[in-house]
């Protein structure tokens, strides 16, 4: 019996992996490590099967922040201005290498808690993954307000939730 056959049917065969994600769309290493995943599984022929948490980094943060990224970001470590400026250029630098325009000067923080229930309500219809994408894309490249609403349905509409649902969603609590 030959066991090429054999090997060519395992070899065609994709791995299918289920990968559990605790991130929030606000941190760019988190679409830097969604990239470099997604990079790794398909040079390996894996298919993933990703199951998005959320976790937020700044639970209290107002829906739109008043100050720029960085400025806000010095206050909460404790740095200067031109440290955390240096940080987001070095950021931006690694992201590029993973294909993603970090536009850190134009980013907008907010409140990412209904970003993660969009997230949530995206995964129950087999979008998770797009939800995330689509909100990374937004806050980092796009420099759009995650925590606003026009935002929100902006990104839900794009990945194609029902908006009655979007609505139904963000009206509760």
């Amino acid at each position: 019996m030959q066991s090429i056959p054999i090997l060519k049917i395992l070899m065609n065969k994709r791995m299918l992996m289920r990968v559990d994600i605790w991130s929030d769309v606000v941190c760019p290493f988190c679409y830097i490590g969604k990239k470099r995943l997604e990079k790794a599984a398909t040079e390996a022929g894996v298919e993933l099967e990703v199951h998005w948490h959320s976790y937020q980094l700044d639970p209290e943060a107002p829906v739109r922040q008043e100050v720029s990224n960085s400025e806000r970001l010095a206050q909460k470590y404790g740095r200067t201005l031109a440290e955390v400026e240096e940080m987001q250029r070095n950021i931006a630098a690694m992201a590029k290498e993973e294909g993603i325009d970090f536009n850190w000067e134009g980013a907008n923080s907010g409140n990412t808690f209904n970003a993660h229930r969009l997230i949530h309500l995206a995964q129950s219809k087999g979008l998770g993954s797009e939800a995330k994408e689509a909100f990374f894309f937004s806050y980092m490249t796009q420099g759009l307000p995650i925590g606003e609403r026009e935002t929100l349905e902006d990104v839900a509409s794009r990945i194609g939730l029902n908006p009655v649902e979007v609505d139904d969603l963000l009206n509760s609590d």
